[in-house]
């Protein structure tokens, strides 16, 4: 760096890739993890933390995602609506059956920063149950 000068990416210098990840027999918060730097940009040179710069990820197989330990029979999903006795507790083993979207989302967004920018990057997750997604055109075959 010439002279201390921070360096910021314009949006037009931002460029977004697609990245397909298979969750089948993946561990949810290792996914998480991989996932959400990947949603914020974080390998990529020019990350900023104030700014987005992260890619899209497609995750299939959401549905094969594995807990370790006894995860799935003693973690919940907490969820308030906002009303006194609003509190509701999921236990993972439901949510797993009924919703593996659901399970993972609250995971990602658990691993984001708290704030604005975290929404946008959500945008660009895209879950599927199974191995089909409807994002074949963005896949680049080598």
């Amino acid at each position: 760096m010439k002279n201390g000068k921070t360096y910021l990416p314009k949006t037009e210098e931002i460029t977004r890739k697609w990245h397909f990840i298979d969750a089948d027999g993946q561990v949810l918060g290792r996914l998480a993890v991989r996932v959400a730097a990947l949603l914020r940009g974080k390998r990529k040179a020019i990350y900023t933390s104030h700014i987005d710069c992260g890619d899209f990820v497609v995750l299939t197989n959401v549905s094969k995602i594995v807990l370790t330990g006894k995860k799935l029979e003693q973690k919940t999903a907490f969820s308030f609506s906002g009303y006194p006795g609003g509190a509701k507790l999921t236990p993972y083993s439901k949510l797993m059956a009924e919703n593996p979207e659901k399970a993972v989302r609250i995971a990602v967004k658990g691993m984001l920063p708290q704030n604005k920018l975290a929404d946008k990057q959500m945008k660009r997750l895209k879950l599927f149950k199974g191995a089909e997604h409807t994002h074949q055109a963005q896949a680049v075959t080598k």
